[in-house]
């Protein structure tokens, strides 16, 4: 009686396998081609997705396929563990974030071992323990020591309420997302990594990095924004004070009539300090330290701005200019001031047509003359310098050197680089992460912890209640220490790092998880595995995450504990599992097992279909891949999250899809199971003796699909084509005629067959494909085996196929030789029966041969 495909059970079998037998450990050999699979490390949430899932995915099949190819795979997995979710949730529940997080790890190993992911587990690390983060504290150390790590005053989002700081994403709509009071900005001293030492360096690498895409690169060059241009200088008209601006375009500098300055800048109250517009300017202020960021710079957001009763001189020309403080301005960037030519910058332009300002034409249209009076838009496009003293008549751009020089002559100004990037600030004013090592002193002011003393070990026995303020000011045990300088009473740094600095070195740590001697990496170690030959994780961690890994890797180097100059030699950016949305007028968003026949099951109203959009928890359009193990099995959920779209791109979730995942692989399983008796003990086709017709054209189709499978992972990652190529090839066995059972060479060529298909899905499939694999007698482990080889002779078709067209359209197909003449390919197209009859008697004009593929008959 043949067996049935019993996801569930086989899928138990193989995981426990794997498992006691340790098939993905690994070790470092030198005899071997190493290669490191790594997709980014999860958050600790307490429950997988879709999303995990896919990634995930990815890169086992990556992992499993490299390993087949004979490389000593690192394929790890830990977790992210720090995190502000363990804090709320102690102060939602009451539960202490260490024994939230731990248990959520719990859950989550279990569900992705399910998935049967081919992690070496023994190198598991969780960034929340003291054996992980004891040596970033160390590397703190260092950097303190070097200059590399400093404090400074800077500003941050203020919950007068809850008496706490707060993250960007925190913020909504200038509200505390806790209590709903008004945020401010407050300054404190906080922590900062000197990343700008590193910032040539990290923007000539992004062109040394040829296995990232483009798009990523690109953001990362925009995000360090490095700009040439000059430092101009503004004198006060009633002061000896200057105000200095960066600018890439001092060939508009003559056009230049006011000022602008941020909002939040220090400059605007000291400007506006005692005047009548103080109380004015103030609210002001105020008010736009509320507003997004990125949203009142965008172009559509109004202009708002405040005359702070100042003035300063054009640099050239000695004009009083008002200055404004503007919302559309941000501190951050260049000098926070900016000099506004309204006539050939747009939002300049808005601000003047708003506030009355003078407009000066400096840039000429050569094509359509411009009057400052009547424009209705800034002209930004290149042209002839006007109203600009001695550089009339010169094109701007070609100015810009010349005017350069002339404000350095004259002491207004000097070239210079400026950036966009700014130090990366790491003080975190919360409880889960790691401590900073340093411990203040009245007598010695900042005193690193001795390297003796560490790990500095953040206390568990505490208390969140949520009512502001870090707990950690709260424990005297922590907090009162002796200054290891002075022996005197001194405090404990309370901040502690932002979560992205453990993710910004646990790929080095993967490379040797155990090691417990300083700096905690195994130099030997790290230099066999790194860099990471694969990193897979999603477009949104594009800036800061790689950048900050990127920063840090130097860092390491510079100190010599590692070897490489790059964290990651190539990068996938996969994208977004989605699903359509569905509502009810009454219960608003529905998950998809509320919904029946169209119906929401709590109501009995209509569920409409919304717009497709990313699966999350909000719009409810999320699949928990617990159900779909279930119902399906790991391996559906595997080969369906492959077949649906390439990894670049969105895949759109689709039931259907899923059903049709799972008949594949049943179907694929009764074949074997149709074979099973008769090919268990017959070895492969070897090649020798000849073969005719079906069987024939077998094994060519099964030599050109290993090749298609090959190439697809090897140079693209199209596992969706890979996976087409398989089911071609198991739709041609189907219909290969069933050999007698004494005629070993034709169940030579079955077999043959059968262990590729087997073979070729095992990253994909690899539990159903090793219990396959099992039953016909396979020498050892599926995930031991090579991955098959392809005759190159075999996979030559024998005819192709030639597309003719007639000025453009396809009229007609015809067979030849795979070896024909090119010029005999174009006389058969000429002469098939179908063209003649289009051609008639036209003059044919030209023939456009593509060689092997296509002729295109020109006709007048």
């Amino acid at each position: 009686m043949k067996r049935k495909y019993n996801p569930t059970k086989i899928e138990e079998k193989w995981q426990k396998c794997w498992e006691d037998e340790k098939t993905f450990k690994v070790g470092e050999d030198t005899a071997k081609e190493k290669y490191y699979l790594l997709e980014m490390f999860p958050y600790p949430s307490g429950r997988i997705h879709m999303g995990h899932v896919r990634n995930y995915t990815i890169g086992d099949v990556v992992a499993r396929y490299k390993k087949m190819c004979g490389y000593n795979v690192l394929h790890p997995i830990g977790w992210d563990s720090f995190g502000m979710p363990a804090e709320n949730a102690a102060i939602e529940h009451g539960i202490p974030p260490a024994k939230w997080t731990n248990e959520n790890i719990d859950s989550m190993k279990k569900q992705l071992k399910k998935m049967g992911f081919s992690y070496d587990w023994d190198r598991e690390i969780s960034t929340c323990e003291p054996e992980y983060y004891r040596w970033e504290q160390l590397f703190f150390l260092w950097m303190y020591e070097k200059g590399l790590a400093y404090k400074k005053g800077g500003s941050v989002n203020w919950c007068p309420t809850c008496k706490t700081v707060l993250a960007n994403e925190q913020v909504e709509a200038g509200l505390c997302w806790r209590c709903n009071s008004e945020v401010t900005e407050k300054y404190f001293d906080q922590w900062f990594f000197r990343i700008t030492d590193y910032v040539e360096e990290l923007l000539d690498y992004c062109d040394k990095l040829p296995g990232w895409p483009e798009r990523v690169l690109t953001m990362q060059k925009n995000w360090i924004g490095k700009s040439y241009g000059c430092e101009l200088v503004f004198p006060m008209a009633d002061s000896d004070d200057v105000i200095k601006v960066f600018t890439t375009r001092q060939d508009t500098i003559y056009g230049a009539t006011f000022m602008l300055i941020a909002a939040e800048h220090p400059l605007v109250m000291e400007l506006a300090e005692g005047k009548p517009v103080e109380q004015y300017v103030r609210a002001f202020v105020e008010r736009v330290k509320k507003q997004d960021k990125m949203v009142r710079t965008s172009d559509y957001y109004e202009k708002e701005g405040i005359f702070l009763d100042a003035w300063c001189l054009n640099p050239v020309t000695d004009k009083k200019m008002p200055i404004y403080a503007a919302n559309f301005v941000l501190a951050d960037y260049g000098t926070g001031c900016v000099m506004a030519v309204p006539t050939h910058d747009q939002r300049d332009f808005e601000f003047a047509e708003k506030y009355g300002l003078e407009k000066i034409v400096v840039i000429q249209n050569p094509d359509d003359p411009l009057e400052a009076d009547t424009m209705t838009e800034a002209y930004v496009d290149e042209g002839i310098l006007v109203n600009s003293g001695k550089f009339d008549g010169m094109k701007n751009l070609q100015a810009l050197e010349d005017i350069a020089e002339y404000l350095e002559s004259i002491g207004r100004g000097r070239k210079t680089i400026e950036y966009r990037l700014r130090d990366w600030g790491i003080s975190r004013q919360r409880y889960w992460g790691s401590p900073i090592p340093i411990i203040n002193c009245e007598k010695c002011g900042a005193v690193p912890v001795p390297e003796k003393d560490l790990p500095v070990v953040l206390p568990k026995d505490v208390e969140l209640t949520g009512a502001g303020g870090s707990p950690l000011e709260m424990i005297d045990s922590f907090i009162h220490v002796t200054c290891p300088n002075c022996g005197g009473a001194a405090k404990r740094e309370t901040d502690t790092m932002d979560t992205f600095v453990e993710s910004s070195w646990y790929f080095d740590r993967f490379c040797c998880a155990d090691c417990s001697e300083k700096p905690g990496l195994d130099r030997a170690k790290v230099d066999y595995w790194m860099p990471v030959d694969q990193y897979i994780g999603g477009i949104e961690h594009a800036i800061l995450h790689l950048l900050y890994a990127r920063f840090y890797t130097k860092m390491l180097r510079d100190f010599g504990v590692i070897g490489v100059d790059e964290p990651f030699s190539n990068l996938l950016t996969q994208g977004m599992v989605c699903k359509e949305t569905m509502r009810c007028a009454k219960h608003g968003y529905l998950l998809p097992e509320e919904v029946k026949d169209g119906k929401c099951i709590n109501c009995g109203l209509e569920a409409t279909i919304g717009k497709t959009e990313k699966m999350s928890k909000s719009l409810k359009n999320v699949v928990d891949p617990n159900y779909i193990i279930d119902e399906y099995g790991a391996d559906t959920a595997r080969i369906f999250c492959l077949f649906a779209a390439p990894p670049e791109r969105d895949l759109e979730w689709s039931d259907q899809g899923v059903d049709g995942s799972f008949r594949f692989l049943g179907r694929v399983w009764r074949i074997v199971m149709d074979y099973l008796d008769d090919i268990r003990d017959v070895a492969p086709f070897d090649g020798r003796g000849e073969l005719e017709g079906a069987l024939k054209n077998l094994r060519k189709k099964t030599h050109q699909t290993v090749k298609k499978v090959t190439t697809d992972i090897e140079e693209r990652f199209h596992f969706n084509t890979a996976i087409s190529a398989v089911m071609e090839l198991v739709n041609t066995l189907y219909q290969t005629g069933r050999p007698e059972r004494d005629d070993r060479k034709a169940l030579s060529v079955i077999r043959e067959t059968v262990e590729d298909i087997i073979i070729l899905l095992s990253p994909i499939v690899p539990h159903m494909t090793e219990e396959l694999w099992d039953m016909i007698g396979g020498e050892r482990r599926l995930s031991e085996t090579a991955w098959p080889s392809y005759d190159e002779a075999v996979t030559a078709e024998e005819e192709i196929t030639i597309v003719i067209q007639v000025n453009g359209k396809v009229r007609s197909r015809i067979q030849v030789a795979a070896d024909e003449s090119d010029e005999k390919i174009k006389e058969l197209a000429l002469s098939d029966e179908k063209i003649r009859q289009f051609l008639g008697d036209k003059d044919v004009v030209k023939e456009i041969y593509v060689p092997k593929k296509l002729v295109n008959i020109v006709v007048k």
